[in-house]
């Protein structure tokens, strides 16, 4: 600690120059220098710097003295007085003289001012507000469960870093005693509430976050910012300090431990048993969906032959009609051919000797047996032709109506519009093929239609 020499005033006394040259600090105490090499020596009560603000001398501030504070530093002033304890606050930069002025306390302890003879009692504290803080922590093997196999104690530590600087001065003035301030006891007791909150944080996580402890190490990042969350408003709430991050390095479990290893020899049981599980399941899911493929082809295959079959049945049978028409029509000759021949046995000549013999009949049966084969081969023919003969074209005829074109219309439409008067002998009619437009009564596929005379009048009543 550095103490800083005093400058001589007007009137021949010593002015206490008052600043903090550490290099590295939180919060520093100023303490004036002794005006006399001999007064170093001196043990006798009133003079002696054995401890912290033992004596009023240590605190003798000289009304006049000199003031610095560095940029990012404030330096606080504490009066104690019978009536409490009363605080002013300098905030740099500022490099001046202390007067009632600029420090309103000093009006109601100096009172009037002496020069450089009158000093007063004051405790000065430089506190540092740029500076940034680190504290590296390690926390050493503590056991960690996971829900799941509480019977397995996993030894786990934790190492990282927490950063923070000092924001609201005041705050951190009302939780700590300055005068009792130590930064290496301050650091132990950040260390103290580190240790506390990281334990709880790891050793729920499993429970709380659901992250298995062999996966603890894999999660840091995640963990890392449970940490944070958690610490942060506490260590601002507890030691009045601003947490700028807390950074985790490592999460080791302890591998060489009785509760690591049968954990992990549960653990690799169980995902190998579900690993196998689940490749059963695909298996199973694999012949299930082969099976239900093939059924669904299956059914597609005999719906198609189904409608195939239906549709080459239909086919014969349309193929067939005639034929079975024609087969109709044989037995009708046959059963007519047959009651023929009866008919001629019916009317036979006994020749004497008991047998029967009719020309006329067997003449009348061969006569009509060539008709009927006559008619059957005519119909087979006719059959034959219209099985095989394409389609007529069926006639379409244009109608003169008013002066005006229309149609075409077919015969059927052209009896329906006869029918009902539309269409009469003496409308003109041209169709493809005509040389000039005719009369519908001279067109002679139209005879049969105009030819039915009307019926007469019906009988009178009786």
């Amino acid at each position: 600690m550095a103490l800083f020499g005093r400058t001589k005033s007007a009137e021949g006394g010593f002015m206490d120059v008052i600043r903090c040259d550490q290099p590295d600090y939180l919060v520093w105490k100023w303490r004036p220098e002794v005006a006399e090499a001999g007064d170093e020596t001196r043990k006798d009560a009133g003079t002696t710097r054995e401890g912290v603000n033992a004596t009023t001398k240590e605190n003798a501030i000289r009304y006049g003295s000199s003031l610095r504070v560095k940029d990012g530093e404030v330096a606080a002033f504490v009066y104690q007085q019978k009536d409490g304890t009363l605080q002013d606050f300098i905030e740099g930069p500022y490099d001046g003289t202390i007067k009632t002025a600029n420090f309103p306390v000093l009006a109601r302890i100096v009172g009037v001012a002496f020069g450089g003879n009158s000093p007063f009692q004051a405790e000065i504290y430089f506190i540092n507000l740029a500076g940034i803080n680190q504290i590296r922590f390690g926390i050493p093997y503590f056991d960690v469960f996971d829900p799941r196999f509480m019977d397995f104690a996993v030894p786990v530590a934790v190492r990282g870093t927490l950063t923070f600087r000092m924001v609201d001065y005041k705050a951190f003035i009302k939780l700590h005693r300055l005068i009792d301030f130590n930064l290496e006891t301050f650091k132990a007791q950040i260390k103290a509430g580190i240790t506390k909150y990281v334990k709880s944080i790891v050793s729920n996580a499993p429970a709380n976050n659901n992250i298995p402890v062999m996966q603890l190490e894999r999660k840091i990042l995640e963990i890392n910012q449970l940490v944070e969350n958690y610490i942060k408003p506490r260590m601002e709430g507890e030691f009045g300090v601003t947490v700028s991050s807390v950074d985790i390095d490592t999460i080791e479990a302890n591998k060489d431990s009785e509760g690591y290893q049968k954990l992990m020899s549960v653990t690799r049981d169980i995902a190998a048993q579900t690993t196998q599980a689940q490749a059963d399941v695909n298996i199973q899911n694999v012949q299930d969906t082969q099976r239900i493929n093939a059924e669904n082809m299956e059914a597609s295959l005999r719906i198609q032959r189904e409608e195939l079959q239906r549709a080459q049945k239909l086919q014969t049978e349309g193929a067939n009609f005639t034929v079975h028409q024609l087969n109709q029509q044989a037995d009708v000759a046959k059963t007519a051919a047959a009651s023929l021949g009866q008919m001629g046995a019916g009317a036979g000549v006994s020749l004497g000797d008991g047998g029967g013999f009719n020309p006329a009949g067997i003449m009348a049966g061969i006569a009509m047996g060539g008709a009927v084969g006559q008619q059957m081969s005519g119909m087979m023919g006719g059959m034959m032709q219209r099985m095989n003969a394409p389609p007529p074209p069926l006639a379409q005829y244009h109608v003169a109506v008013n002066g005006q074109t229309t149609g075409p219309y077919n015969g059927a439409q052209l009896a329906q519009m006869a029918a009902s008067g539309q269409f009469t002998a003496q409308s003109m009619v041209w169709k493809q093929g005509m040389a000039a437009w005719a009369a519908a009564g001279t067109v002679q596929e139209f005879a049969q239609l105009f030819a039915s005379p009307a019926p007469p009048p019906p009988p009178p009543a009786p």
